[in-house]
């Protein structure tokens, strides 16, 4: 973790995160989306958001590939700089749920430890893990990026699922076959956890 200078103090904001919310209509939290690469987090993330940015509910996804292009451009896939890119990840998402806005991360986050790390930052209820589950067979097949190919091929090193392990969540708030469902079967299934949580207005309807 990085070392906090001696030289600055939090600051506390005149508008506060429950203000935020009660313009908004609806809670903030961070929906943590969690697998193997290729297992359909980005997608599932992406549709989700479209969903609830169309009822009104304020969202932004940050996505892996998207951040690693500005905020963590310096780190590699060393297993030091994988849990520092979630340690920044972490303390950015904060920052939007204190903003008052539902922020949707899809990261491969392989480790429980630092998954853990960031909900234990969260008050209760602030941070749902979804596991998007799909056999590391299925994601090789899709092979969207090419990499598991070039991971097989030794072209990448410290790959998550070939050469680099990825420990599934224990007691994610969802796990959510990606594998197998298809992809409004997965929103549904993501809007159902939103609202037995009390995160969503009440204009927010289910998916048919």
């Amino acid at each position: 973790m990085a070392n906090i200078s001696s030289n600055v103090v939090w600051h506390e904001a005149t508008v506060q995160r429950a203000q935020r919310e009660a313009q908004n209509g609806h809670k903030s939290g961070i929906l943590w989306f969690t697998g193997l690469s290729g297992a359909g987090k980005s997608t599932l993330a992406h549709a989700v958001e479209q969903r609830l940015h169309a009822q009104g509910v304020r969202t932004y996804v940050l996505d892996g590939d998207n951040v690693r292009h500005g905020l963590c451009g310096d780190l590699g896939f060393s297993e030091a700089d994988r849990r520092e890119n979630i340690r920044r990840i972490g303390e950015m998402a904060k920052l939007f749920v204190d903003a008052g806005i539902v922020v949707l991360t899809a990261f491969i986050s392989p480790f429980r430890v630092d998954r853990d790390r960031v909900r234990s930052w969260m008050a209760p209820g602030d941070f749902l893990e979804i596991h998007c589950r799909c056999t590391v067979e299925i994601c090789e097949q899709r092979d969207v990026k090419g990499l598991y190919k070039k991971a097989r091929a030794g072209g990448v090193k410290d790959f998550t699922g070939i050469s680099s392990p990825y420990e599934e969540p224990l007691a994610p708030e969802l796990a959510v076959d990606t594998g197998t469902l298809e992809l409004e079967q997965c929103v549904s299934l993501v809007l159902a956890l939103l609202r037995a949580r009390g995160m969503l207005p009440q204009n927010v309807e289910p998916v048919r």
